[in-house]
């Protein structure tokens, strides 16, 4: 149990790491996200990341426009994201020229993944047009591809150890973290490599996640296009491209990834973390009303596509349900504008389970997620999903301070 260091207000649904509540943040925005600030940037200070997105006011800088941090970078500094840096007056990526930082593996196919309600892989949805089978593509694969970086720093991040990938050495990294856990994520690819892997027969869908790969999209839409291509070639009539990512790349760069999942049956999975700027940066970092406005449009974007092709759903948004800070009423706005924009697009609620600086918090309670699957009705949303259902407890209940 933490106490707000604005309010006072003592309750297990603050998180310590954050250190104020979710009504200080919607009310005190200001003093409430500068203290987090503090924290954040003290913490990736010692991993050896970039503090903060960079805004740099020297007349030699670059500015990167992949994502919405559109940060301005000097000689010899890099991105928030960690991929992207600045030699010689040029964007480099961290890999070097022709590679990726990530890494693959095949899973079997239907796989957990968040859009499985709707995915063709495990429901026929899109049948005949984008899968041949009747029920569950069985023994057929997904070849995940995990992608190191990230415009964000989600305090709550599940896969928070993409951030290993982009840390030169190991000074300043905690000493709960071996250094040789970092040496093990420093993994890069070939992006011939990729397209091999992916043209494997018994690989119907190419999912990219991680991390996020919105930083090396540009990189990874080349690729996609020559996976579609070659597959076509070869005679593969199935070769589903997916994105699971956190909606803030450029919108051009995003109509060209959701083009590619339109084209092969493929799902753009957006996972939008909050409504409220104030929440949104203090769970993940960054200026929380650039974000939303952002996700605001590339959701437009691929929604409008989504036109083209209703089933299986180009569009998919999930939420996760943070004790605390993600209530019904982040739900509902979110909610309300999907709706707003098409009520079929599928929504995906999802418990959470504490992690990275989070690890104080509960895990979603039943009341909590009956209460957000209510909100996203009333909004006007016909497909509401809740995922992860074996975490939900009888563990508290939503509050009006911060639902």
């Amino acid at each position: 149990m933490a106490r707000c260091r604005l309010c006072g207000r003592e309750s297990k649904l603050v998180s310590s790491w954050l250190g104020v509540c979710s009504h200080c943040l919607r009310e005190k925005p200001g003093e409430a996200l500068e203290l987090v600030r503090r924290t954040r940037r003290k913490w990736r200070l010692r991993l050896g990341l970039t503090p903060q997105p960079p805004k740099d006011t020297l007349a030699k800088k670059v500015k990167c426009q992949i994502c919405v941090n559109e940060c301005e970078i000097p000689e010899g500094g890099s991105g928030y994201c960690g991929i992207w840096r600045v030699k010689d007056g040029k964007l480099q990526h961290i890999a070097g020229s022709g590679k990726l930082l990530g890494f693959t593996y095949l899973d079997t196919l239907p796989t957990n993944c968040v859009s499985t309600p709707v995915c063709p892989a495990a429901t026929s949805r899109g049948y005949p047009d984008y899968t041949d089978t009747m029920g569950p593509e069985y023994g057929y694969y997904n070849l995940a591809v995990f992608m190191g970086g990230c415009p964000l720093d989600c305090a709550f991040c599940q896969n928070w150890e993409h951030k290993l990938m982009v840390l030169e050495d190991e000074v300043g990294v905690p000493q709960d973290i071996s250094t040789s856990t970092v040496k093990s994520w420093r993994r890069t690819m070939d992006v011939n490599q990729l397209v091999q892997e992916s043209l494997d027969e018994k690989v119907r869908c190419v999912c990219y996640f991680g991390g996020d790969p919105t930083p090396q999209a540009g990189l990874l839409v080349a690729a996609s296009k020559r996976i579609v291509r070659l597959a076509r070639y070869s005679g593969q009539r199935f070769k589903r491209i997916c994105w699971e990512t956190d909606g803030l790349v450029n919108p051009a760069i995003m109509r060209e990834m959701a083009k590619l999942s339109l084209e092969t049956g493929g799902i753009v999975k957006i996972d939008w973390k909050a409504w409220s700027p104030s929440i949104y940066e203090a769970l993940t970092g960054v200026d929380g009303e650039r974000a939303v406005e952002r996700l605001k449009l590339n959701a437009r974007i691929v929604a409008r596509l989504g036109t083209r092709r209703r089933d299986p759903p180009l569009l998919v948004v999930s939420i996760l349900l943070v004790p605390g800070y993600v209530g019904p009423g982040e739900v509902y706005n979110i909610a309300s504008y999907l709706a707003s924009l098409d009520k079929n697009i599928p929504l995906v609620l999802l418990a959470f389970h504490p992690d990275y600086k989070m690890l104080d918090l509960p895990t979603t309670s039943i009341h909590h997620a009956e209460k957000a699957v209510e909100a996203a009705r009333k909004a006007g949303i016909d497909e509401v999903y809740l995922g992860n259902k074996w975490l939900l407890r009888h563990n508290y209940v939503v509050e009006e301070w911060w639902s």
